[in-house]
């Protein structure tokens, strides 16, 4: 064979994914068929490959594969013709080849031909003892090779054809786009759209309720539905358990075809007896064939309509700029887990509180910050919520106590010795041994609980409030404290005051921020800390920028604050020299 030749039937084999799959039971039926009908020990369906010969089906072989050099169905494979050999040993060719060095004498192989005539292997029938094949075993085995192909090719259209819609697959979806751009090498703009039926948990708790069948009906009804609007001579494809494509007609306008979507949307909700369920949404694409590979734009798809679902609307047309945003935020989560690991990334910034009627310095707020290697600063409010809904979140603040308290570690062996305070997440309160974890690292760093306070929302702790309480006693009862933070901005932050052993209250900056707006926003602020104080806790009000802000928080007996007016988050060095700094200002003021 041309070289050419041998390539176009080796990619006709690969495209049929037959080769290193599991045994199967409709091949093996056949081989014992042959093996039967000739009365030999051995029979296989072999696969000639680029340097072997593969069995699908065996009989009496142990080997899956043999070298491909002067193998007979290898042969058989080149030529697409029949191969007898009634006694290898006589002949010059085969005598040396691996199944004449086996102890094999005969050997007779029918082609396996696809429909284009490229010869895919063989089936064939082995013995140990030289024979012939009349004509009737030889018709009698390629009929059994016409039954191999026709399973074959069966499950090669049942590989495209998804078995509960009946619709052709994602697999045909990316050919069919391949053969889009070749039949036309200047390639007008065209129109995607991706229906996708519900989201993952409306799934999940369908399943749970009335079962997979019930889902398996839904995909059917929403693919009838799908096909019946599009009409004959266009396809639809589902490319996901319950997420369908297709493409708009060529002369389709963006503006008008959404409005024919949306309308589509709409009658497919009206006629879903799952309607009240399931939320269907629709992305839409346009793109232009061979500038867009096949996966993006189905990437491009879904990220349409997971926009829709997410801004509450039916249609959304894909944003480049909304889908960057995503990818950059599955690139943080998934670079921070490097981050971690090691190096330099990661490092804590300190930001002081002052006790309000002193002015001094009554300990420091711990942050994170991360220095990407590629992008550079990364600021908290982008990877933290990202971190904090991840795997990732326990790992994190595991790290950010065990550095503080190292560091705080360091400061008491120079007399420097700041309490201070870290924020812990909802995650590390489902941990079990999350409270029996910090007491470890304390008693590691020799750091007095009493010298730590750790900060916890509202929201986070109505996550599993059982759980929540048993952690934040256990940590109470070893003396660490605890602040409640971003107070105000929950839903029931005065009956969980009441219930949580908590020594701080901290004031959320956006009520701080607007107290210089009015009276009402001051008597807001006013009635916090009253409230707060009344109920025994100390008072941290946050975000304090300007002197004005923090007299009036000091006439209001606020206890402490923090903010830019007192100082920004300060690296190590900084605030180490901001504390030798507020102290020696101290002492020139307890001179005076």
């Amino acid at each position: 064979m041309s070289k050419t030749s041998e390539d176009v039937r080796l990619d006709a084999l690969c495209r049929l994914n037959l080769l290193d799959t599991p045994p199967s039971e409709a091949f093996d039926r056949v081989t014992r068929m042959a093996s039967r009908l000739f009365g030999l020990p051995i029979a296989a369906v072999s696969l000639t490959d680029m340097d072997r010969q593969w069995f699908k089906s065996k009989v009496g072989i142990q080997h899956s594969s043999i070298p491909r050099d002067r193998a007979p169905c290898s042969a058989v494979a080149e030529t697409a013709g029949e191969l007898v050999i009634p006694d290898l040993a006589a002949d010059p060719f085969y005598r040396d080849s691996t199944l004449g060095e086996g102890g094999i004498r005969f050997y007779a192989g029918v082609p396996l031909v696809t429909r284009e005539g490229l010869g895919l292997g063989a089936l064939c029938v082995l013995g140990t003892e030289p024979r012939v094949a009349d004509e009737a075993e030889m018709a009698s085995l390629r009929d059994l090779a016409e039954i191999v192909m026709a399973q074959i090719e069966l499950q090669h259209a049942f590989g495209r054809i998804d078995p509960i819609s009946g619709l052709p697959n994602r697999s045909q979806f990316f050919q069919d786009l391949e053969d889009l751009t070749q039949a036309d090498r200047s390639p007008a703009p065209r129109i995607a759209v991706l229906v996708d039926l519900a989201q993952a948990g409306q799934l999940e708790n369908l399943a749970r309720v009335m079962g997979h069948s019930q889902i398996d009906a839904t995909v059917r009804e929403t693919a009838d539905l799908i096909r019946g609007k599009l009409g004959p001579g266009r396809t639809a494809y589902h490319v996901s358990a319950t997420q369908f494509a297709f493409l708009a007609p060529p002369e389709a306008e963006m503006e008008t075809y959404l409005a024919y979507v949306t309308a589509t949307l709409t009658r497919m909700r009206q006629v879903s007896h799952l309607r009240f369920v399931m939320t269907t949404v629709i992305g839409v694409v346009p793109f232009v064939p061979g500038e867009t590979s096949t996966k993006d734009l189905l990437r491009a798809l879904h990220s349409a309509a997971q926009d829709a679902r997410a801004s509450m609307q039916s249609v959304s047309v894909f944003s480049p700029a909304l889908h960057d945003g995503h990818r950059r935020r599955f690139q943080l989560l998934q670079d921070f887990g490097a981050a971690l690991a090691g190096g330099d990334q990661l490092r804590l910034v300190f930001q002081p509180r002052v006790d309000l009627p002193t002015r001094r310095c009554v300990g420091a707020e711990v942050l994170l910050r991360w220095q990407h290697p590629t992008l550079g600063n990364i600021s908290p409010a982008e990877f933290i919520p990202i971190v904090e809904h991840s795997p990732h979140a326990r790992t994190m603040t595991a790290f950010v106590i065990d550095t503080a308290l190292r560091q705080m570690a360091l400061w008491r062996s120079q007399g420097l010795a700041p309490p201070l305070s870290i924020n812990i997440s909802a995650a590390n309160l489902e941990e079990d041994d999350f409270a029996a974890q910090v007491g470890l690292m304390l008693m590691r760093h020799a750091i007095p609980p009493e010298q730590i306070e750790l900060e916890i929302t509202e929201s986070a702790i109505m996550r599993d409030t059982d759980q929540a309480l048993k952690h934040l006693n256990s940590l109470a009862g070893m003396g660490i404290r605890l602040a409640m933070d971003d107070f105000g901005t929950g839903y029931s932050s005065l009956a969980y005051l009441q219930r949580l052993p908590m020594n701080v209250v901290k004031i959320d900056q956006s009520f701080v921020r607007d107290i210089g707006e009015g009276a009402r926003e001051q008597r807001l602020v006013h009635s916090m800390i009253s409230l707060s104080k009344d109920l025994g806790f100390r008072v941290v009000a946050e975000g304090v920028e300007t002197a004005a802000v923090a007299d009036m928080l000091a006439g209001m007996e606020c206890d402490e604050a923090q903010g830019y007016f007192f100082a920004r988050p300060l690296e190590t060095a900084a605030f180490e020299a901001w504390l030798h700094q507020a102290r020696a200002d101290t002492a020139t003021e307890v001179a005076a």
